[in-house]
């Protein structure tokens, strides 16, 4: 159903968009800079479960619109592309703010529940998975193979494991270095900044990938 090119694209544009520092990457780093291993994986945990379920509804609801009509995904591209363009500009604005927050610990730890519940809810609120699923998932679905809706969910849940491994690793290398990350604001807003360009350099390709192929 998804032939080889088109999946070896999306594993690329996903590693991408996974890898850099957003808003699931943050706070499974304020999480282990705070509370170890244990609570970043947790929090991964239930970020990819959120992820998951983010997937299933733009699949579900997106599906049979993408389709029928490719004005409309180009217009979700094009809104997509500025979208990420803006979180990129927001992200170093505030670089220096997301950076202090991270280093604040908690009174008292969480429990296992109240985390995964946490993760979760950034999870499928975060903008980032959900630009990323509007706005590229369509350039990967091969309409002339049929069952749109299906491929979409298969790339959603792609995704996620995606997401679950690569941000677990984050999670892991913040609690174990959880000191020396904390003692170096610095370190956090080079990461923000970072992230910001590749968010804003992705936002750029869709924009003009959307406009060569309209």
């Amino acid at each position: 159903m998804i032939d080889a090119s088109h999946l070896t694209a999306f594993f690329i544009a996903s590693m991408v968009i996974i890898i850099v520092p957003g808003p699931s990457v943050l706070f499974t780093l304020a999480r282990g800079v705070a509370w170890g291993r244990a609570v970043a994986v947790l929090t991964v945990l239930g970020n990819s479960l959120g992820t998951l379920l983010l997937s299933v509804l733009v699949a579900v609801g997106l599906g049979p619109l993408i389709a029928n009509s490719k004005t409309f995904s180009t217009v979700l591209e094009l809104m997509g592309g500025c979208y990420l363009l803006w979180l990129g500009v927001e992200a170093l604005r505030h670089r220096q703010a997301h950076a202090q927050a991270m280093t604040k610990r908690e009174a008292k730890r969480p429990s296992r529940l109240h985390v995964i519940r946490q993760g979760f809810t950034v999870g499928v609120l975060n903008p980032k998975s959900l630009v990323f699923f509007v706005a590229v998932f369509p350039h990967f679905v091969n309409r002339s193979k049929g069952h749109v809706t299906v491929q979409l969910l298969l790339f959603g849940a792609i995704f996620s494991v995606m997401a679950f491994c690569s941000d677990g690793t984050w999670g892991l290398i913040a609690g174990t270095a959880r000191e020396w990350l904390a003692s170096s604001p610095g370190r956090l807003v080079a990461m923000r900044v970072t992230g910001a360009c590749v968010m804003m350099t992705l936002g750029l390709l869709i924009l003009v990938s959307a406009i060569t192929s309209a």
